[in-house]
């Protein structure tokens, strides 16, 4: 780590080292679909499994996690970490609403066929046709949860907005 990075927030250095991975313009819009599906189609997966005991409703999984993620956020960007807290609540209504509207079943199989689909279109993205590298996250788990904050960060930036 050199004098300039140590200047800068542990969000940026990791935002640094994604975006290394993510310079096509085409993976980079691949990104800006798929990382949001991906996210969603995790979100709705954990809404099937059931909720313990008499107490819990569905969803109680999905918003355990979704808590977490958004606390991981939430302490790496303070305007991130609200940006993530909107898009969760937006994509567990949507949940809620596909759940209670069309049974846990539906939900599920439209769950796993965004989740292949958008993975499907993530390992494009990096194919030699486009971007040629890896993707992130077989050097490091941690970019499975950097990915939706770097889309977010693009779209601030697109706005005019700081993270």
């Amino acid at each position: 780590m050199n004098a300039t990075d140590s200047a800068q927030r542990p969000i940026d250095c990791w935002f640094a080292h994604y975006s290394a991975d993510h310079r096509h313009p085409v993976n980079q819009r691949i990104h800006a679909i798929c990382v949001p599906a991906i996210l969603w189609s995790v979100i709705a997966l954990l809404w099937c499994i059931p909720a313990p005991g008499t107490w819990f409703r569905p969803g109680f999984w999905a918003g355990l996690a979704m808590l977490a993620a958004a606390l991981f956020y939430y302490r790496a960007s303070r305007a991130l970490g609200l940006g993530m807290v909107v898009a969760f609540v937006l994509m567990g209504l949507l949940t809620r609403w596909l759940h209670d509207g069309y049974g846990p079943r539906v939900l599920l199989a439209l769950a796993v066929g965004v989740f292949v689909v958008a993975w499907i279109g993530q390992f494009v993205g990096h194919s030699r046709r486009y971007e040629g590298k890896r993707p992130s996250f077989l050097t490091d788990l941690t970019y499975l949860l950097i990915g939706p904050a770097w889309v977010l960060a693009k779209l601030y930036r697109r706005l005019g907005l700081r993270y």
